[in-house]
């Protein structure tokens, strides 16, 4: 069982900007133990002015995450939460795409969440308690084109994260699940990074013009219905505090109504509304025989 009379403890991976540096600030004042990693500590100088513990994590090395919760046990004998933030996000058609990419992406996004889930409930099982928080996004529930790789990691967080739910809640331990939509952030810029990389091709004019309604998408009028990472950092300590967390906790409007949409859309009705806003690849007409 969680000891209220300590401060609570807490390890966050991928704090280097974002989501995860803006919620190690507002736990590290709301008085918790903050541990804040990064794959490049030196990227966490200022969450360590702010009172945060930092620590060197690269949650695609398992001898960097294995040391990294080692080092928090070993300082604090307990941890009460875990907030599996890194991730990035890669765009591009299905076919075009380099495997090698896709696996480095699975490595950061997946697997290495999973591995450091797996790291720290022992330790969460013996005391009784404890809170894993996994980023999603409202991109695990739905699908754009040219997101496919991006989308079926989060979509595989989403059904780790509800079998872990169900598997560790009797030895005192939730699972919840964020889901944030538009957020102003650099996030964006590694998805139309890729997109702009692949030039040639079938897919040359399609990866263009997504990768301009994603730029349009941060920085036009639809950033109006996002929100900033102190939004989801907000949730995300709202789900630390709450005896019964919710299952999942949508943020911004962006992600409440893409979602919504596209459960009353269903498939065709989406993939309708997907071709009046992205261009849809086409080879050649077929010739005459």
């Amino acid at each position: 069982m969680t000891d209220r009379t300590r401060p609570r403890t807490v390890l966050i991976t991928g704090c280097s900007s974002g989501i995860g540096e803006s919620t190690a600030a507002r736990l590290a004042r709301s008085g918790w133990t903050v541990f804040a990693t990064a794959r490049k500590p030196e990227t966490l100088a200022d969450l360590a002015t702010a009172g945060c513990h930092t620590l060197a994590l690269d949650v695609t090395s398992e001898e960097s995450m294995a040391s990294a919760v080692e080092t928090v046990l070993g300082e604090v004998g307990h941890l009460d939460a875990l907030v599996n933030n890194a991730g990035y996000s890669q765009s591009g058609a299905a076919e075009a795409l380099d495997l090698d990419d896709v696996r480095r992406q699975f490595e950061t996004n997946v697997f290495g969440l999973l591995r450091m889930c797996q790291l720290v409930l022992p330790s969460m099982r013996e005391h009784r308690g404890g809170r894993i928080v996994n980023i999603s996004s409202m991109g695990g529930r739905l699908v754009f084109p040219g997101g496919g790789a991006y989308h079926a990691t989060k979509y595989a967080v989403e059904a780790l994260s509800d079998a872990m739910r169900f598997e560790v809640a009797g030895f005192g331990v939730r699972v919840v699940i964020v889901e944030p939509g538009l957020i102003t952030t650099n996030f964006d810029n590694a998805a139309v990074a890729s997109m702009e990389g692949n030039a040639d091709g079938p897919y040359a004019k399609f990866n263009a013009q997504v990768a301009k309604a994603t730029k349009e998408a941060y920085a036009g009028p639809m950033r109006h219905l996002g929100g900033s990472p102190e939004a989801v950092a907000k949730v995300i300590e709202k789900s630390l505090d709450a005896r019964r967390p919710k299952i999942r906790y949508t943020v911004t409007p962006s992600a409440s109504l893409s979602i919504r949409s596209r459960n009353l859309m269903g498939a065709r009705g989406w993939d309708a509304m997907l071709k009046s806003q992205y261009p849809q690849p086409k080879g050649p007409p077929a010739p005459n025989v």
